[in-house]
């Protein structure tokens, strides 16, 4: 089986149909990659560069396409290095490698139907990972926190009436007609975060799983380490899974003070790329808990790298999971393919370049994801989706900065 092609497909549709996310953003960006092959079967894969720069992706695959055409697809790990080799200079981390996972999770899922075989086997074959996950936790990730409190409550509700029994909330607060509220000084800030949590226990319970994502370097005002800490602290009575990105990634130092300063379970790494990346947060225990995105981090191989890595520091991951369908299947399979895989992030009540891409592979059964079973990653991308939903330039997420406004 030679690869014959391989193609971008850049597609912009609604971001979601949960009604609570909508509020603050309408449309999603994503840039699939298709490897074609002789055989006729053809591989899919996703970059979550194409959530934010979708119009720098087709270029980067048109640069890499030389070493794919020709080849088969037995050694991925070769083909991969190969590409990787060839960007040294600019790919050793950020767009190039988060690119580069696309194409890899492509050839995976071709690997994997070319054997008749769902892709996490064979990574845990590849990796000799014995442990066999009948089922995973999983989370909706909700987004900001819709205020007022009994919006949020309500959103709440909403995400457990889907069979959801983990759900992730913002810091700060998200208003309809205002936008965002994220206090930064660190009294305010874990005062709160603090009456927010316990209204929600107050409400739900201490059996839901609850999680708080600070978006620091997303937000308005980045906290620094005498907000992160506080907070944290604050957040210890409520038995949170995990508070993640409480800090700028610009500082590993100040994550690896952070975990040693409380008791709550520190997450974070979903912007971070290539291993030798993570490599830098990990050697200094930055993470209670590692999220690395398998439509990020530099591909699947490398993601199981990362996982084996984290392991070794008896550290836990939650894979990150914000791109369209493939990525988010991407991650499932990362996920179960990983011994120390804690709960997967889930995009809950997601739009059509979810759904359609998806199917029905993607099963939620009580609260728990169960292991994927069709060959490959288990997703298709019709030329009736590609249709439907033409790719609008600027629809990439980014923060709003003098000069440049996001407004979709």
């Amino acid at each position: 089986m030679k690869i014959t092609d391989v193609k971008t497909i850049l597609l912009t549709g609604p971001c979601t149909f949960d009604p609570y996310l909508s509020e603050a953003r309408k449309l999603r960006s994503a840039a699939f990659i298709q490897i074609e092959t002789d055989s006729g079967l053809v591989g899919i894969g996703e970059t979550y560069a194409g959530y934010f720069f979708p119009e720098g992706v087709p270029e980067i695959v048109e640069f890499f396409k030389p070493v794919l055409v020709g080849n088969n697809v037995e050694d991925i790990p070769a083909l991969w290095a190969r590409m990787y080799h060839s960007g040294n200079f600019w790919c050793r981390v950020g767009l190039g490698a988060i690119v580069l996972c696309g194409i890899e999770a492509a050839l995976w899922d071709l690997r994997g139907k070319e054997l008749d075989q769902p892709v996490y086997k064979l990574l845990k074959e590849r990796w000799k990972n014995e442990l066999v996950h009948d089922k995973l936790p999983c989370y909706a990730t909700g987004g900001p926190s819709n205020y007022p409190p009994d919006k949020l409550a309500g959103k709440i509700e909403y995400y457990m009436s889907l069979g959801f029994k983990g759900v992730k909330i913002g810091a700060g607060a998200y208003y309809k007609d205002k936008g965002f509220n994220i206090p930064s000084e660190p009294a305010e800030a874990s005062e709160f975060e603090a009456a927010k949590m316990e209204y929600i226990r107050a409400r739900f319970g201490n059996d839901l799983w609850l999680m708080m994502d600070a978006h620091m370097g997303n937000s308005i005002s980045t906290w620094g380490l005498e907000t992160a800490i506080a907070v944290a602290k604050a957040m210890e009575p409520y038995d949170l899974f995990f508070l993640e990105e409480p800090l700028h990634y610009t500082r590993p130092d100040l994550y690896s003070e952070l975990c040693k300063q409380t008791s709550t379970p520190i997450a974070g790494g979903e912007c971070l790329t290539a291993a030798c990346e993570w490599q830098t947060f990990i050697a200094q225990d930055s993470f209670h808990i590692g999220q690395p995105d398998a439509s990020f981090t530099a591909g699947l191989d490398q993601f199981m790298g990362v996982a084996a890595m984290l392991a070794g520091r008896g550290r836990k991951i939650a894979p990150h999971a914000w791109g369209a369908g493939a990525s988010q299947m991407q991650n499932i399979h990362a996920g179960f393919a990983c011994a120390n895989t804690a709960i997967l992030e889930v995009a809950p009540a997601y739009g059509p370049l979810h759904s359609e891409v998806i199917g029905d592979s993607l099963v939620l059964q009580n609260g728990y994801i169960l292991p994927p079973e069709k060959p490959g990653l288990g997703i298709v991308l019709t030329e009736a989706t590609i249709r439907k939903f033409p790719f609008v330039r600027g629809t990439g997420e980014f923060n709003s900065v003098p000069g440049k406004i996001l407004s979709t």
